[in-house]
């Protein structure tokens, strides 16, 4: 399971939309990932998909389970806030419980995990396979006193102060095209080259609270897709320069070299949201859908 999403594996040819009978929803999702074991379900844990498909089951009184697909499959304790999925239904159900649905999904649904948005998808779209990127940020505190305790499941206290310049200087050497094996838990069938379209940093004020001085230096992170602990990683390259523990060119001579670097811890997942997952015009929904199924290899290299 990943922390990231998308291992970008061999599929096989499938439908553009849903089964003959069906109607495809796309539902718009946030939650708090401090107590799910992640998205995926897992027998014995809690998850999101299980809470979203077991409470869509009940308010619509179904006899079976309605499966849900999502944009990014994240690990446990990360949080999102601009999760996406869809999940095919029948076309009477839709018809009987579209307009109400909403609503009873919040009156069913535990506080640490809301659907704000359920709309009839547009053809071809498909919410792993349809999005062109996915956005995440992660919030790292370095003030010397710690984390304000209203943001302790959300922000990572670092305990050295950052210098957010040189971890920018660092991220433009991973932007573009590469094989991020370095960075990502390689798995069985999958690619591990990525699109890194966005790494950057930004020092944002902690609001409202005046006691404590400082700032959260805040990692915005956008990519066609990433794999398992992508994310985390490439921010514990990062935050080595950070602190000055390793030269500005730490994190692309490690992603030049291929294979996983000892020194390169995969940081805690509570620091890490999924903020936004970018979808193309409805009219490229299929061509997109169709395309991100290849198996992608670099320029010259055979797949």
């Amino acid at each position: 399971m990943g922390d990231e999403v998308n291992d970008c594996a061999e599929q096989p040819p499938v439908k553009d939309g849903p089964a003959d009978g069906t109607v495809r929803i796309r539902l718009d999702l946030a939650y708090q990932g401090a107590e799910f074991s992640g998205w995926a379900r897992q027998r014995g844990r809690r998850t999101v998909q299980e809470e979203i498909e077991t409470a869509l089951q009940i308010v619509t009184r179904s006899s079976e389970l309605y499966p849900l697909t999502v944009a990014g499959r994240t690990d446990a304790g990360v949080h999102a806030r601009g999760q996406v999925a869809h999940v095919d239904l029948p076309v009477d159900l839709w018809a009987e419980h579209g307009e109400k649905l909403l609503r009873r999904l919040a009156g069913r649904l535990p506080a640490d995990v809301r659907i704000y948005r359920v709309s009839e998808a547009p053809h071809g779209f498909d919410a792993r396979f349809s999005a062109i990127w996915r956005r995440y940020a992660y919030r790292v505190a370095d003030h010397p006193g710690g984390v304000d305790p209203l943001l302790r499941g959300h922000v990572l206290w670092h305990d050295r102060p950052l210098d957010v310049e040189k971890m920018n200087a660092a991220a433009e050497l991973l932007l573009g095209e590469h094989d991020f094996a370095a960075y990502c838990k390689k798995r069985e069938g999958a690619t591990t080259i990525r699109t890194l379209l966005e790494l950057h940093w930004d020092r944002v004020p902690v609001d409202g609270y005046a006691a404590q001085e400082g700032s959260l230096a805040v990692a915005t992170v956008r990519a066609d897709a990433f794999c398992h602990n992508m994310v985390r990683a490439l921010v514990g390259a990062m935050l080595l320069v950070g602190d000055g523990h390793r030269p500005v060119e730490f994190p692309g001579e490690v992603l030049a070299g291929g294979v996983r670097n000892s020194a390169v811890n995969v940081i805690r997942p509570y620091g890490l949201t999924l903020e936004e997952v970018g979808y193309p015009a409805d009219e490229l929904l299929a061509e997109r859908n169709r395309a991100a199924r290849r198996m992608r290899t670099l320029p010259g290299v055979e797949g």
